[in-house]
């Protein structure tokens, strides 16, 4: 991905370079500060650098990615044409504001997580916002979590629609096996999960299992000697307040879906 293009974009989007306002303002060049209103984690600070770059401002960087912050921190400053810093100031908030909001609820996930549990990743999903899943994800990734597939070319991926589609599970995952090593495969039951194990799937997907039929196919994977063979992620209604329960099963990978479905952004502002 280009990113300067897709931040170009952004600016595009609010018609940047026809800001009827800020052109009724003088050439005076002022200097500004972008201001944290939450307790947090922030992202996204060097790709709202960029956004003010593109228009020829000076950007100082105060908190890096991944940082935390608390209210009425200063994050940015930024020095330029009053006209320049303003056109693109609304684009660089929403970019700011939206990835540290990912970014929070991905490290408040990782932390109960590891709470219990050393070798259990938090992951995120497709999940995301048109256009803006690489910052989605990037997000993801600053908070603590990793990435998982990024677009739908990274790795098979045998979902119940791809399976009610051909009508055999078995069939789908004998030709995944025949064109990649690792490919994963999603089941909703307890028969399937064994199946996919039997079958040599590599990464297994139990789908809005509960903690307890979690355990309950892990120890029979043992007892088939298959366990370490598989890589099991569970993914389904898990939250903040369950997830504790989750990774204690023993699972390697948890996936949260509203990390970037339904993110809840942390509040910045730009003052002169």
């Amino acid at each position: 991905m280009n990113i300067k293009k897709e931040l170009e974009r952004f600016l595009a989007e609010d018609y940047s370079h026809n800001d009827v306002t800020s052109e009724i303002l003088s050439n005076k060049k002022i200097t500004a500060t972008i201001v944290s209103r939450q307790s947090g984690i922030v992202a996204g600070v060097n790709y709202a650098k960029q956004i003010f770059s593109i228009k020829k401002c000076k950007v100082q960087i105060i908190k890096d990615d991944g940082s935390m912050i608390k209210p009425n921190q200063p994050v940015l400053r930024i020095s330029g044409p009053a006209k320049s810093i303003l056109s693109c100031e609304r684009t660089a908030l929403n970019l700011l504001s939206r990835m540290s909001g990912i970014a929070t609820s991905t490290s408040a996930l990782v932390k109960q997580v590891r709470a219990v549990s050393k070798k259990t990743d938090l992951y995120s999903t497709r999940k995301t916002a048109p256009g803006l899943r690489f910052f989605d994800k990037e997000a993801v990734q600053i908070g603590g979590g990793k990435k998982h597939r990024i677009t739908l070319a990274d790795m098979i991926m045998i979902k119940d629609n791809h399976i009610a589609s051909e009508g055999s599970l078995t069939e789908l995952i004998l030709r995944a096996r025949k064109k990649s090593k690792v490919f994963e495969v999603e089941v909703d039951t307890f028969s399937d999960a064994i199946l996919a194990a039997s079958l040599g799937v590599p990464i297994i997907m139990l789908d809005n299992f509960t903690p307890q039929m979690i355990k309950k196919t892990i120890t029979n994977l043992e007892k088939m000697g298959l366990r370490k063979n598989i890589r099991l992620e569970a993914s389904g209604g898990i939250n903040l307040q369950n997830i504790r329960e989750f990774a204690k099963t023993g699972v390697d990978m948890i996936s949260v879906g509203s990390i970037t479905n339904s993110p809840k952004a942390i509040d910045f502002s730009l003052e002169i």
